[in-house]
């Protein structure tokens, strides 16, 4: 069995780093058919022609793109992600900062998304058939169609502009650094709480929505209706029978959904100003910075990878049986 898994884990693997290296090379073709040049943003009007021709070349922006692809693929083999045309610095090491950022507001959202979701299930479970339950799924499906744009700009007139009880963007304020330890804690969770509403809210939908019909499913099994019938409590069997059955068609869900999340909660970031890789992946393909658009695209795709590749080996210690699916 072992074995199995190793080759199913070795074969996922290879197809998604075949998927990831095929999008950077879809998105290496596509920013530079596009029409303008990132060497325009370098030079005066004041200055000689020649200055542009020597920033091309500097970028080597001057060969046939066939070349320039060679030089793209050659770079991805040896860990070089290239020089960021607006930081001037390995884009690794631009992309580092940011992505800490991500991480930590990506797993926050992540570990709301599944809290709130299994409370909200439970509340329902206990009140199925209600006006609570009812009204639940009704939200959620409200929610779920709700784009995080429209829910976010939404937050921000009304907890922001009307209200005047939030911040609309960043994560400090101007004199953070005036505070004391505790106040610039208070201010950081103050700064994220619409952020996080809005980049989790789809996710808690998503979750409580497959959860519940899970849920719904086995309620009515023969083993449910056999402890039943043998005395155990609702409770008993919701918590030690029903949510770990009903969680296991969830795994996959949740690697898509974290992956993600990692990748850049783009909409999110760019309303809210956050400095995360989503605001900078905007902020390059805006500058016209192809090696760290090409750059961020790589990461974001390797984490969808790991997560969903993460999914899978937990659902093959949860069921087995999953090797034989996994292989085909």
């Amino acid at each position: 069995m072992n074995k199995e898994i190793l080759i199913s884990v070795s074969k996922r693997i290879i197809t998604s780093f075949v998927v990831i290296f095929l999008l950077a090379s879809f998105i290496f073709v596509l920013i530079r058919l596009a029409p303008g040049s990132p060497t325009q943003k370098f030079i005066s009007p004041q200055l000689s022609p020649e200055l542009a021709n020597n920033v091309a070349k500097s970028f080597n922006l001057d060969k046939p793109i066939f070349t320039q692809y060679i030089y793209f693929v050659k770079n991805i083999f040896t860990g070089d992600l290239g020089i960021s045309y607006n930081y001037r610095m390995p884009v690794l090491s631009v992309v580092k900062d940011y992505f800490l950022f991500t991480l930590f507001f990506a797993s926050l959202s992540f570990l709301i998304q599944m809290i709130v979701s299994y409370f909200l299930v439970k509340i329902s479970f206990y009140k199925s058939g209600g006006i609570i339950d009812k009204s639940l799924s009704k939200i959620s499906l409200i929610l779920f169609v709700t784009p995080s744009f429209v829910l976010g700009l939404m937050l921000v007139y009304i907890f922001s502009v009307q209200l005047d009880w939030l911040p609309t963007s960043g994560i400090k304020s101007i004199y953070h650094e005036d505070f004391s330890l505790a106040n610039q804690i208070w201010d950081y969770a103050v700064h994220l709480i619409l952020p996080l509403i809005t980049l989790s809210a789809a996710g808690i939908a998503v979750f409580y929505l497959y959860l519940r019909d899970s849920i719904a499913e086995i309620y009515n099994q023969s083993f449910i209706i056999n402890l039943r019938a043998n005395g155990y409590t609702e409770k008993n069997i919701f918590n030690k029978h029903i949510i770990p059955n009903a969680i296991r068609p969830l795994v996959s869900i949740a690697g898509i959904e974290f992956g993600i999340l990692l990748g850049g909660a783009l909409i999110t970031e760019v309303i809210f100003s956050l400095p995360g890789m989503g605001r900078l992946t905007v902020d390059a393909i805006f500058n016209r910075d192809f090696p760290l658009v090409i750059g961020c695209s790589l990461i974001a795709g390797l984490m969808m990878v790991l997560t969903n590749l993460l999914a899978d080996l937990i659902k093959i210690k949860i069921d087995k049986r999953l090797v034989k699916d996994l292989l085909q």
